[in-house]
């Protein structure tokens, strides 16, 4: 039997050249399955997303999913792409062994918390208080040059890890301090500044964005009273659920948000097409 990608759709083409479309997975002509492939709406057209490969029940462990996934490469190749990603849910251990096994990289997870009912409070000398203006453009220019630095650490190219770093920041920052739904804090310690937080709060959840302990004061706790700060901030605007992106291999990092009973929730994996 063989197993083939048909398009469902022509190819979809954006003003800024992005590329989309749809594919049903068939064997010998018969639909067992679907596939979404688009261009990376962060880094631009030369890396591809796998979106929803699916195989319907009654066919998988026959190797569909291998053959789709290789499949969609091959058109991500004709695109131009150079990487292909994909998002695996925690829970789908055999989709997680099928692109690990396909030569797929672990690059990052999400993880969330379900919060329980009372604010945790904040270690005897620690305070929180807004970012000021002046504390403002420091701090994001920092933070563009340090999350452009993760990518670039995970083999993105500088230059495209520079620019994604800087629209990144300018999407989810539009009016800076004044953005919308977006908490900026200060952590202090004894009246020292010893941290920094960025909360989103979304429809569904609150979502750290970024967390950053002063590297002078590193070692000391600082770090669990941010995440402390921004579980009491969730729960003081009506989430009940805060979320963050961990990069691999951020150990102290993936330690302590375990250790504050934060669970995974998604895998995301990428390959370089040769």
């Amino acid at each position: 039997m063989t197993t083939t990608l048909r398009p469902t759709e022509p190819l979809q083409r954006a003003a800024d050249g992005a590329l989309s479309r749809h594919f049903s997975v068939c064997v010998n002509s018969r639909p067992v399955g679907a596939v979404h492939l688009a261009t990376h709406p962060g880094f631009g057209p030369s890396v591809a997303q796998i979106h929803a490969l699916r195989i319907e029940e009654p066919d998988r462990g026959r190797g569909r999913g291998t053959v789709a996934a290789l499949a969609a490469e091959e058109v991500a190749r004709s695109w131009g792409c150079t990487r292909v990603e994909i998002a695996v849910p925690a829970d789908a251990a055999t989709a997680l062994r099928l692109v690990t096994a396909l030569g797929y990289v672990h690059r990052n997870r999400t993880l969330e918390k379900a919060l329980g009912a009372a604010a945790p409070a904040l270690p005897q000398g620690s305070s929180a208080r807004p970012m000021t203006a002046a504390e403002f453009g420091p701090w994001y220019e920092r933070g563009v040059a340090a999350y452009a630095q993760d990518w670039i650490e995970r083999g993105v190219p500088e230059t495209q890890a520079r620019d994604k770093a800087r629209r990144d920041q300018e999407v989810l920052l539009p009016h800076g301090l004044d953005t919308a739904d977006t908490l900026l804090s200060v952590l202090e310690h004894d009246g020292t500044c010893v941290g920094t937080l960025w909360l989103a709060l979304r429809p569904e959840a609150a979502f750290v964005l970024d967390v950053e302990s002063d590297e002078r004061f590193r070692g000391r706790g600082h770090g669990r009273s941010l995440m402390l700060l921004a579980e009491a901030q969730a729960l003081s605007a009506g989430r009940r659920k805060v979320g963050l992106n961990v990069f691999t291999g951020n150990t102290p990092a993936e330690r302590l948000y375990e250790s504050l009973g934060y669970q995974p929730v998604r895998y995301t994996m990428y390959k370089q097409l040769l």
